[in-house]
């Protein structure tokens, strides 16, 4: 796990709770949830939780429906061998060391320090420590992720009005270095033509490429409308480029050789790109959110 990735934090009755991002998906602190019950030993509290048969059969049966790579021989083990006895003692760091967990995870972060865990079992958690907690709890996460995909609106809101300036410039930049030199039978495929060049230079293919390629999906729409969040980035980026290759006489075959390394060295700068990474769950979010109230 990355040290440093808590995202941010929610206040529930008073009480700061830590959030850390884990793929997808927000891991809410334990031993902060813990604190307000126990400031004194929120590990002890921990601890006696997972230590309780009940608590054990719960977030274990969590690991064997969500994580393939549980061990879940040394699960059932402890289940018949250990769990039902006093002397049964599990820690966040044995659950993740011995059973390769990934529901109760333990961190050493600068701004991440203690034991977070999937709501799934975080809310189990609050859940045994007050009920009431475990309500104004959820609340509060609920209200986090709806903050989320408010703020993924607005920077995809932003993305797309840059699109449309960047095709603006694009445009005008046809219109005034391009269309005076052409015939009137070639003015007009120039701007599908230098679409194309775009089309080319990022996926390898024109429009019509793609949309024999994809009978279904050219029904309704194209290949931009399919594409995912990187590549409608490094389009956004490349319009501005083309315009500027335009305007500096470059021929189409010259644009198009330094439009595909332009998108070559986005494209591997953005994969590994933080900002990027966080649109694209956001994206992700708003998506899974959306499916669900279409299918409520």
């Amino acid at each position: 796990m990355k040290k440093d990735s808590v995202t941010t934090e929610i206040v529930v009755k008073e009480n700061k709770i830590g959030i850390l991002r884990v793929g997808n998906v927000n891991y809410i602190s334990l031993t902060d949830l813990a604190k307000q019950a126990n400031p004194e030993d929120p590990s002890g509290l921990i601890r006696n939780w997972m230590s309780n048969k009940n608590s054990f059969d719960y977030y274990s049966l969590w690991e064997e429906l969500n994580n393939e790579n549980f061990n879940s021989v040394e699960s059932h083990r402890i289940k018949i061998d250990e769990a039902p006895y006093n002397r049964f003692t599990m820690t966040p760091n044995r659950w993740k060391r011995d059973f390769n967990a990934i529901g109760i995870i333990p961190s050493s972060g600068k701004y991440s320090k203690g034991t977070f865990a999937h709501p799934d079992i975080a809310f189990e958690f609050a859940s045994w420590l007050s009920p009431e907690f475990k309500l104004y709890l959820i609340k509060e996460f609920e209200r986090l992720k709806t903050n989320e995909a408010y703020q993924y609106k607005i920077e995809w809101s932003a993305t797309r009005l840059l699109s449309k300036v960047n095709y603006v410039v694009h445009t005008d930049a046809i219109k005034e270095c391009i269309i005076p030199n052409l015939t009137e039978s070639q003015k007009q495929h120039v701007y599908s033509d230098e679409a194309d060049i775009l089309n080319v230079a990022l996926f390898g293919m024109t429009a019509k490429q793609w949309r024999d390629k994809n009978p279904e999906l050219a029904k309704n729409g194209n290949i931009r409308d399919y594409t995912d969040l990187l590549h409608l980035v490094i389009l956004n980026n490349l319009q501005n480029t083309s315009a500027e290759l335009i305007e500096d006489g470059l021929s189409q075959r010259e644009r198009l050789i330094r439009l595909n390394e332009s998108a070559k060295r986005q494209m591997k700068s953005l994969q590994n790109s933080k900002s990027m990474k966080d649109l694209e769950l956001l994206q992700k979010q708003v998506k899974e959110e959306n499916n669900l109230l279409t299918n409520k």
